[in-house]
This record gives C-alpha cells, sequence and structure tokens, in this order.
C-alpha cells in the first residue's frame, strides 16, 4: 500500500512538470519547492532526467536553485555538476532564484559558480565568446558573489578595454569598418556572434549577410528565419543553400529546441522545400528523444468548440508519426468516427505539413461520442496497446467510452491504456469514469504552450506512468569530483 502510494505521489509530481508551458521562473517556482518537500529523493532524480528529456528550459534554472540550496548535499553535489552546463544567463537566473527567492546562496552555490568562470577564464576563446553574448550576466555574477575577475575578466567587463587579441576589440573594429569586404572578413576570421555583428554594423549587402549566415548557429538562424528571409536571403540561391545547411545541422545539434524550428516555418511563411527541412529538423530532433513501440491510436474530438483540440492533434500527430515504429492510426470523432489518413506515400514518416493537409477539411460540429474512436477502432480491427484523446471530456452521446471499451476488449483482447490530452475547458467526469471502470489512465493538461508538447512523448514511450516513474529513479545522480563544503 505504501509503495503504491509512494508511487501515486510520484506519478503527481511527475505529471505536473511535464505538463507546465513557458512561464516566469516565479510562477514555477512553488512547483519545486512542493515536489523537493513532497519527495525529494524523486526530485534529485527527477531533474537529471529533465535536463535530458525536458523541453520547459526555465526548469534547469529552477532544480539547479533549489537542489544547490537544499539541506542534502547528495543534491548539492547534482547542482554543482548541472550548473556548469548552463549559458551564463541562465547561472545568473539560478543566482538570482536562490538569492531573491529560497533566501540563500551556500558556499557550494558560491563554489560552482566560481568554477563555472575560473574554466571560462583559462579559454579565452570562450570567454570572450560568453563576454560577448551575455556581458552584464558575467558582470553580475562576479559583482554578486564578489569574486575577484582575473585579468582578461576585469579589463573586458569592468574597464571596457578587451585585450588586443580579444574577439570583443575586433568588434570594435567592426564598429569602424567602412568597407564590407573587411567588414565580413572580421566577422569569420572572429567567428563574431549573429546576434553582436548585426548591431555593429550600419548596411546589411549580400556579402555581408553570407558572412552573418556562416557565423551563426544553427538555433539562430531558426530563430532568425524571417529576418533572413525578409533580408533577401531566400531569393538568393547560393545564400538559400548556406542557411539551409546549417538547418541541416541543427537536426544533430541538442541545443537546438525541438520546437522552435516547427515555429520558425509558420511565421516566415517558407518556401515549399524550406519549410520541409525545417519540418524534418523538428523530426529527427523528437527521434532523438525517444521511441514509441507499442501500436498507438489519437482519437481526436471534432464536436463543437473543438478547434483547438483538431491544432492540437496535428502537431501531436507529427510527433508521433516522426518516432514511433508500431502501427499508428488516427480517428476523429463527433457522434460518429472516421479515419484521417496522411497522403504522402513517398515519405518514411509523415511530415506536420502532411498532416496539416490530412485535416484540411475538419472542422469542429456536432456532439461528442469519444466511444465512437474506439467502436471504429475495432471496426477496422485495429490492435492498439495505447490510445491518445483529444478532448474536453464533456462527452454527451452514445456509445460512451467505457461501453465501446468494453467491446474492443472482448472481440480483440486488447487492454490498451489511455492517455488524456485535455484542452479547452475540461470536465474531470471522463478521467474519473476510466479510473472507475477499471481503465489505465493518465492526463496530460495542454495549456497552450505548443513548445512544450514534446513532454508527452515520454508518456507514450513506457508502457505506465509507473513504469516511467521508475525509469527516473534509475537515473543516476551526477556527483562532484570532491566533496562539497557544507551549507
Amino acid at each position: 500500500m505504501a509503495e503504491t502510494q509512494e508511487h501515486d505521489i510520484r506519478a503527481q509530481i511527475l505529471n505536473t512538470f511535464l505538463m507546465t508551458p513557458h512561464r516566469k521562473l516565479g510562477e514555477l517556482a512553488p512547483l519545486h519547492t512542493d515536489a523537493l518537500e513532497r519527495d525529494p529523493l524523486f526530485y534529485g532524480h527527477l531533474a537529471p532526467w529533465y535536463f535530458k528529456n525536458g523541453e520547459v528550459r526555465d526548469h534547469r534554472v529552477l532544480f539547479i536553485a533549489h537542489l544547490a540550496t537544499s539541506d542534502y548535499p547528495e543534491f548539492r553535489e547534482v547542482a554543482w555538476v548541472l550548473l556548469q552546463q548552463l549559458a551564463p544567463y541562465e547561472v545568473s537566473r539560478v543566482l538570482d532564484h536562490a538569492k531573491k527567492v529560497v533566501g540563500k546562496v551556500p558556499r557550494s552555490l558560491k563554489g560552482a559558480i566560481e568554477h563555472y568562470l575560473r574554466q571560462r577564464e583559462e579559454n579565452p576563446r570562450q570567454f570572450d565568446g560568453a563576454a560577448m553574448r551575455a556581458r552584464s550576466d558575467l558582470k553580475h555574477l562576479y559583482a554578486s558573489l564578489r569574486i575577484k575577475p582575473g585579468p582578461r575578466a576585469q579589463a573586458t567587463l569592468f574597464e571596457r578595454r578587451p585585450p588586443e587579441d580579444s574577439t570583443l576589440a575586433v568588434l570594435k573594429k567592426l564598429a569602424k569598418a567602412e568597407d564590407v569586404q573587411e567588414q565580413a572578413l572580421l566577422i569569420l576570421e572572429n567567428k563574431i556572434p549573429y546576434t553582436t555583428a548585426i548591431g555593429a554594423v550600419k548596411q546589411i549587402t549580400p556579402a555581408l549577410l553570407v558572412a552573418l549566415i556562416i557565423s551563426m548557429s544553427p538555433q539562430e538562424v531558426i530563430n532568425n528565419m524571417a529576418m533572413l528571409k525578409r533580408r533577401g536571403a531566400m531569393d538568393n540561391a547560393e545564400v538559400k543553400a548556406l542557411i539551409e545547411e546549417k538547418l541541416t545541422q541543427a537536426t544533430s545539434d541538442k541545443r537546438v529546441s525541438t520546437m522552435k524550428a516547427k515555429k520558425a516555418a509558420s511565421v516566415a511563411k517558407l518556401d515549399e522545400s524550406s519549410t520541409r527541412l525545417l519540418n524534418e529538423v523538428t523530426n529527427k530532433r523528437v527521434a532523438s528523444k525517444v521511441e514509441v513501440k507499442r501500436p498507438t491510436a489519437l482519437l481526436v474530438d471534432k464536436s463543437s468548440s473543438m478547434t483547438q483540440a483538431i491544432d492540437v492533434s496535428k502537431q501531436i500527430a507529427a510527433l508521433v508519426s516522426s518516432v514511433i515504429s508500431a502501427e499508428f492510426r488516427v480517428y476523429a470523432f463527433d457522434s460518429a468516427a472516421f479515419e484521417v489518413k496522411v497522403s504522402a506515400p513517398e515519405k518514411e514518416r509523415p511530415e506536420l505539413s502532411d498532416w496539416d493537409q490530412a485535416f484540411k477539411f475538419i472542422k469542429a460540429n456536432g456532439s461528442t461520442s469519444i466511444g465512437a474512436g474506439v467502436a471504429k477502432m475495432r471496426a477496422d480491427n485495429f490492435r492498439a496497446e495505447m490510445i491518445v484523446v483529444v478532448t474536453d471530456g464533456g462527452e454527451n452521446t452514445a456509445p460512451t467510452f467505457n461501453a465501446a471499451y468494453d467491446q474492443y476488449v472482448e472481440t480483440l483482447k486488447s487492454y490498451p491504456s489511455v492517455i488524456i490530452v485535455e484542452v479547452g475547458y475540461v470536465t474531470e467526469r471522463f478521467e474519473k469514469s476510466l479510473r472507475e471502470h477499471g481503465i489505465e489512465v493518465m492526463n496530460y493538461r495542454f495549456n497552450g504552450d505548443y513548445y512544450s508538447l514534446p513532454n508527452l512523448l515520454p508518456l507514450l514511450n513506457a508502457a505506465t506512468r509507473a513504469e516511467l516513474v521508475d525509469l527516473i529513479m534509475s537515473q543516476e545522480l551526477p556527483q562532484h569530483p570532491k566533496p562539497l563544503q557544507a551549507v
């Protein structure tokens, strides 16, 4: 009984973290405080697991801040190790959260930040790159913790006289240069980041645009697709090819946000080939995270007022079809159900654009029979092990889900588990009825943040929520090479 209760608590904590959208740190902080108090052991293992699998980056900052200020030395070690992987602005946010929200900065956290800064000081190019992108954040770290900067940091950050061999000194030359070729050469030879270079030059010529694109990271290219299009980059075959080469690199770059490529494609209104490449980036980034091995059905509520459910379902269908190695079918339902099929036989895996086309004529109207989807699966003799239902749970027409599920089990001898993706104004009655009927069910609340949808995939990857909890608990805690100082 105690073990079951423990799993339930951990499942609740996990569910909360997987469902949270991007928000301000202050709004997410209570989740961490509550989880650490309720189950510190699970929270400690959840942190490194989420670092590898989670999509909401603000959680990474909060995990470190709360672990670093906890009473457990093992957790402070985890925080020490994970902090070294952050960008300077994230380290700055860890410090601010620890000071202003938690109310303390242990010596171990100060030591972790000092080590972080010293490691960058020992690598001049890495330090210069950090100083260009996050000068104010680095100054804040040194000043707030009264860490004495090394000579290069002192000259660069506090005296505004960077060494002649530094990239920041080159940046001053770039701002003064009038010749376009000289500007392009300075950018290329010194690998000046796009976000820094764009503010130093007065006019963007085609030659300079090429240099800027070469200096961009894959994520920067994705983030600035709309701007590049406005600058005419997509109208020049050579420049476009250069952009597409960067996008190809993004498929294997772990720093690239899973859903931002898909967002960039819709915002920039690119041509078919570029859109396809951005979708491929998303698909490959998703595929690198998880593989769904169980036959799965996606049931889409298209009843009245369920327009959002239809839109969310397209995104989920694209995500699942990019990672599933078993049979996957999609059914839309109101009072009746029909299969939604993709027409892309030449492709190994359908893309979002294919699902957009498949859902093109599906509009929200009619009453709600969630069981109609299951009845259609039974009629099609589709033996699924997982059913994902995108709905508000407002079931009001026969056949009901439970009745259809019983007939499905009787006919196909399969007991699929259920994930309810809740959208809109949700009634809890549907989920409660499934639990009371003995159906294994999990829920995922969609709060409007499409960037967090990949968080749904680990639920599909694990046979049950309990198994996912066990997987997280098996995650090894990273250890500091030397014992840390006490708080």
